[in-house]
């Protein structure tokens, strides 16, 4: 079955689970199934369970997944929601990609793309809230907080004025008008396009983007397996801020105030390691064959406690 959709790291991904143990691997962001599939030709001691908030991505990828269909069930729902509450023991292997999916970014009726004529950006199209009720009904204030906080855009205050402006004259319906009012700010000529920030900050608002990934680390460091390997991939600094501090946490031995003049801790908090120092990123070749990946970093992490 063809898929348009070029999984990132592919390769660095499936690497770093090869020490782990028979039992289930979740794949929290199932998307067109691209790691999952690729997992499961190379692990066949792993039993697959993949979860996604996207209908659209459920049915094409339960479609693809039919040669493994006796080792494979999905969830429907957001990850850091459904992950909790998994019944399925042991858990040896979780991934997730947090980047927007190909089947999100290419359907411009799904609103995430700077030329469709819907504003949606929603992942699960049952969703209450999209791009159009934050962007057309969030206060002057609530749109600075998320363009600046969720953004990072620098010019936030001119950039909310601005939607908020012409909202006034009428509602704003586009993606496409969207990115208009982004470029009578934002001046184009820079490596990205003058709405991506503006575009992220709205996404991670309608989805809830950040909170998830923290609900996931939460439920990880809850409850997890001695050997179990997390793999998560970020696609900008605030995404991986999270993970990278998580990790930090979760390594570290000492829990000591900073200000404490010897350690009383006994210094054996530490619940695992992470796999590398750094982030792992795209190679020269497939930064070449997949634009997608120049963004994406994987970190890794081990534990060596059970909870």
């Amino acid at each position: 079955m063809k898929t348009p959709h070029k999984p990132v790291l592919l390769e660095e991904v499936l690497n770093s689970f090869k020490d782990v143990g028979k039992g289930y691997f979740v794949d929290c962001t199932l998307g067109y199934a691209g790691h999952s599939i690729e997992m499961l030709k190379r692990y066949e001691h792993l039993t697959h369970i993949g979860i996604d908030r996207d209908d659209e991505a459920l049915v094409f990828s339960k479609k693809r997944l039919e040669a493994f269909e006796e080792k494979s069930r999905l969830y429907k729902g957001t990850f850091a929601t459904v992950f909790p509450t998994l019944r399925e023991s042991p858990i040896r292997a979780v991934l997730a990609d947090f980047g927007v999916s190909s089947l999100q970014l290419d359907k411009k009726e799904r609103g995430f793309s700077f030329t469709s004529d819907t504003l949606d950006m929603r992942m699960d199209t049952q969703a209450s809230l999209s791009a159009y009720e934050v962007v057309n009904h969030y206060s002057q204030k609530q749109l600075e907080y998320i363009f600046d906080s969720y953004g990072e855009v620098r010019s936030y205050k001119r950039l909310a004025s601005a939607v908020v402006e012409a909202r006034a004259k009428a509602p704003i319906e586009s993606a496409k008008e969207l990115s208009e009012i982004a470029k009578t700010v934002i001046p184009a000529g820079g490596k990205i396009h003058p709405a991506t920030l503006m575009f992220q900050g709205i996404r991670i608002e309608v989805n809830n983007e950040l909170g998830e990934i923290e609900g996931l680390l939460d439920a990880l460091e809850k409850n997890h397996t001695k050997g179990e390997v997390l793999s998560l991939i970020s696609f900008h600094s605030l995404e991986d801020r999270l993970v990278k501090k998580r990790f930090q946490k979760w390594a570290k031995n000492c829990i000591c105030d900073a200000q404490a003049m010897r350690c009383v801790c006994t210094r054996n908090h530490a619940i695992g390691k992470a796999l590398s120092s750094k982030p792992v990123m795209a190679s020269k070749t497939e930064l070449k064959n997949n634009p997608r990946s120049r963004s994406a970093k994987l970190r890794s992490f081990r534990f060596n406690t059970s909870v």
